[in-house]
């Protein structure tokens, strides 16, 4: 592939620059003696998150059989359900979080600014997007497009649903919350790892809303804790208890929390 050589380029000089940056903060700790601070910060990363939408957008787009005309919604769509997240948590909470949509804005076309970033900090607020509800007596379930199960779908009827909406990637499914495209991100299965989660839960926190295990049960993030969130995700703008309570007894027994 001809473009190999110029994207590893472009991906050492980023790497290069967030190392000297970093090594930066690294002497400005130990100087500044916060260590004891850093030493229960714990930075979660996911650079790819929505994986599938955008290998599948990619696919298309490199297709000998590719129309552009015909296929560009379908891309554009994909390409909605990707971001990037970066998630800080401290003593196993998560308080700050930012999320980057790299391909928000790409049904303007050619020639349109591309891309936007959300993030919010505990106890600061939350910004890059307008806060929206649901509206009252709605429930609209976000739930995975690409990893369903029995135990998903069980989950997410129970929820009595007035519509679903099935879309890829954690943070785009967060971001349904905060702009008021869904009520509650139901997912009742493993799969999910801390790095899917840390930063969106912090926004949500931020604006009011949870996110929890399917039995209720925070999360953490410490530095040691397992990876998987092995006892699936449930999130919520409002009400979060009201969908507690509708998830089935099956389901629980079958994801046995942390």
């Amino acid at each position: 592939m001809a473009s190999s050589p110029a994207v590893l380029m472009r991906l050492v000089a980023s790497a290069y620059t967030v190392a000297e940056k970093a090594g930066t903060i690294v002497r400005k700790v130990l100087q500044s003696g916060e260590l004891g601070i850093v030493e229960k910060l714990v930075v979660w990363v996911d650079p790819l998150d929505g994986t599938k939408e955008y290998t599948e957008a990619a696919r298309v787009l490199y297709s000998p059989v590719y129309i552009q005309k015909a296929e560009q919604p379908y891309i554009n769509w994909l390409l909605d359900h990707v971001t990037v997240l970066i998630g800080i948590a401290y003593g196993g909470t998560a308080i700050a979080g930012v999320i980057n949509q790299p391909f928000y804005n790409y049904q303007m076309g050619a020639g349109a600014s591309l891309g936007r970033t959300l993030w919010g900090v505990l106890g600061l607020g939350a910004f890059g997007f307008q806060l929206q509800e649901v509206p009252d007596g709605k429930r609209i379930v976000t739930t995975t497009r690409s990893h369903s199960n029995k135990l998903v779908i069980d989950a997410v009827q129970a929820m009595e649903p007035h519509d679903v909406i099935r879309v890829g990637g954690a943070g785009n499914k967060i971001i349904q919350l905060v702009e008021g495209k869904a009520s509650a991100y139901v997912f009742a299965s493993p799969g999910c790892k801390k790095w899917d989660t840390c930063a969106p839960e912090a926004i949500l926190h931020t604006v009011g809303g949870k996110l929890t295990d399917m039995h209720g049960n925070a999360y953490r993030y410490d530095a040691n804790v397992k990876h998987m969130n092995s006892a699936g995700v449930l999130a919520t703008l409002r009400n979060h208890e009201y969908y507690l309570s509708r998830v089935p007894q099956a389901v629980l027994q079958a994801l046995p929390s942390d």
